[in-house]
């Protein structure tokens, strides 16, 4: 009941006041409210008593007096509705009722008439107008017409009244009218230190908001601009527009061409929710993104009645993000290169080695060929032409046909020899060329899509790897050992496990020859853990890593190795990550070697999914 009664006060009041008067600082608008409420009020009792039925027992000049004190109040209202300074009509106001109530008292001629109580009202309404020195000076009138003229003017020229009881009225009055002003004067100073505290705090937060970068204002319920910042004023002026002002619906001017975005996020921050978006504006001549963040204000009963935005430009930081995503595509690509460049190489290595086997077995074939007995045939062949027609005789009677006979049975044998090393070196051949064949059959086979899951053997997948390193493994004496325990098949992406594998063999070849240490060991060890998990370990007695080495060594761009990339195995463990594993590495120090350990589930997420 007191909230609406206090409601339609307030209405009322304002309803005398001009729309630039009513969005006033809430001191100011209740100093005004005040004005207006005792001009309206004083008017009201001076023109009822002008016109009221005890008007003419008066006389004449009662009626003046009401006449000059109504059109006071009147002229006070006339000032506050015209926009003039709140201390012009507050002094009208404080003037007319101190005069009327010094007049009422003259008129009624009692002592207790200027001991009333509505004299009470003259030092707490003008201390809260005008100030401290006014209300005193206020204040002294009231008392002088108590103590001075009242008593002069009722007794005929005497300075007090000639009895006690009116004595004590005044007296009473006197006090009163001083202990008015003194408390008004106190709680006026309290209520100025805690205004003054109130505006250095105010002074300070509005310094802050107005000197940093960030957008920061606050709206009504309707979205319209109740405070912004210098940020708020400077992103409207660019460019060139209207800056925007008290009452405009921000997010029109903020979000032109979806305005609707805007009064949905509004309504969701009024919901109680704190919002967060991002919009891009053309500003400083580009393109600006700015995060932007509503928080709900609430009002009595916890209910929201406004929000505050904030927005920082994050245009800086997109841009960043682009570069960044762009520079890890090309890592991407980088590493995709190395790879393919790594198993290249591999296979070069393998089919090269292999090449000067077929190379061998070629100069071999031709040497056997050229040395073929042909022309021995050729002149035995000669030599039974030229005796065919007395082949019997030249058989038995001619020395040489008579050793013609085992000189068939040894060149006979020594073709059946010719034969016999050209077969093995064919086979040779095509035992060479068949492993050519295999190894890059082997790398058709493992270059398929990265998305492509497939029951894979894990050991055939490691012998397969072994196989692309096997000739570098063996020209520098590294011996590899595997301990394989039985494992089922997993559901998996070969291409990329395949690649985590290359990549850890030639970093344990690169650890091991920088070691210089013998016998170079390489151990591959495949099992499952308590978790049902598959594990891979490529453990090498090589040079070792340092323990301060260990937390960055998946960290891209780290390398140790001279000539290094620095992202082969950051992008092996993005890899094991793709495949919902990990990569992990552990190593006693310098010298003593690595072991790098791959672990995954057997069956792909993708393939659960």
């Amino acid at each position: 009941m007191r909230g609406v009664l206090k409601a339609w006060l307030l209405r009322r009041l304002d309803a005398l006041l001009t729309e630039e008067q009513r969005r006033l600082p809430p001191e100011e608008l209740s100093r005004l409210r005040v004005v207006v409420g005792a001009a309206a009020l004083n008017f009201l009792m001076a023109f009822s008593n002008m016109v009221g039925p005890e008007a003419p027992t008066h006389g004449t000049l009662f009626r003046a007096a009401g006449v000059l004190f109504s059109a006071c109040y009147l002229g006070a209202l006339v000032l506050v509705r015209r926009g003039a300074p709140v201390r012009r009509p507050a002094l009208l106001v404080c003037v007319t009722l101190t005069l009327g109530l010094i007049f009422s008292t003259h008129l009624i001629g009692t002592a207790a008439a200027a001991a009333s109580a509505a004299s009470m009202l003259i030092p707490a309404l003008v201390v809260y107008l005008l100030g401290t020195r006014l209300g005193l000076l206020f204040t002294g009138v009231m008392v002088l017409n108590v103590l001075v003229l009242h008593p002069l003017v009722r007794t005929g020229g005497a300075l007090f009244f000639d009895n006690d009881h009116d004595r004590m009225l005044s007296l009473f009055a006197v006090i009163s009218l001083l202990g008015g002003w003194v408390l008004s004067w106190l709680y006026s100073t309290a209520r100025l230190e805690a205004h003054a505290a109130l505006r250095e705090s105010e002074g300070k937060l509005i310094s802050l908001i107005e000197n940093t970068d960030d957008l920061v204002c606050s709206l009504d319920a309707q979205g319209r601009i109740l405070t912004a910042n210098q940020a708020v004023r400077r992103l409207f002026r660019e460019p060139p527009g209207p800056e925007p002002v008290r009452g405009e619906a921000l997010f029109r001017l903020l979000l032109p061409e979806s305005s609707d975005v805007g009064r949905q996020k509004l309504a969701q921050a009024l919901g109680g929710q704190r919002v967060g978006f991002e919009v891009s504006v053309a500003a400083e001549g580009r393109r600006q993104i700015w995060d932007i963040s509503l928080n709900p204000v609430l009002g009595a009963g916890a209910r929201p009645v406004g929000v505050t935005l904030f927005g920082r430009d994050i245009t800086e930081r997109k841009e960043a993000e682009l570069r960044l995503g762009e520079m890890h595509r090309s890592l991407m690509d980088a590493s995709r290169q190395a790879g393919k460049a790594e198993v290249a190489t591999g296979i070069l290595h393998n089919v090269g080695n292999t090449l000067n086997s077929v190379n061998v077995s070629v100069d071999l074939v031709a040497e056997r060929v050229r040395n073929l007995r042909l022309a021995g045939l050729a002149r035995a062949s000669a030599m039974l032409r030229e005796n065919a027609s007395h082949l019997a005789t030249f058989l038995t009677t001619d020395p040489r046909g008579q050793h013609f006979p085992a000189y068939l049975r040894a060149l006979n044998e020594q073709l059946f020899q010719d034969q016999a090393a050209l077969m093995v070196e064919t086979e040779a051949l095509r035992e060479r060329v068949d492993h050519i064949r295999a190894v890059v059959n082997m790398q058709q086979q493992h270059a398929r899509s990265a998305q492509m899951l497939e029951q894979v053997p894990v050991p055939q997948l490691i012998d397969d790897a072994l196989r692309l390193h096997g000739v570098s493994f063996e020209r520098l004496g590294i011996q590899v050992r595997t301990e394989y325990a039985v494992v089922p098949t997993v559901l998996v992406d070969r291409h990329k496990l395949l690649q985590i594998l290359l990549n850890l063999l030639s970093n344990a070849r690169y650890a091991l020859v920088e070691s210089g240490r013998e016998p170079k060991q390489l151990t591959l060890r495949v099992e499952l853990t308590p978790e049902q998990r598959l594990r891979i370990a490529v453990a090498d007695n090589g040079v070792g890593i340092p323990a301060e080495h260990l937390p960055h060594l998946f960290t891209q761009g780290f390398t140790t190795r001279k000539g290094g990339h620095g992202f082969g195995l950051h992008m092996s463990a993005l890899t094991a990550q793709d495949l919902n594993g990990s990569l992990s590495c552990t190593s006693a120090g310098r010298n003593q070697g690595a072991t790098f350990t791959i672990e995954f589930p057997l069956v792909a997420p993708r393939a659960r999914a």
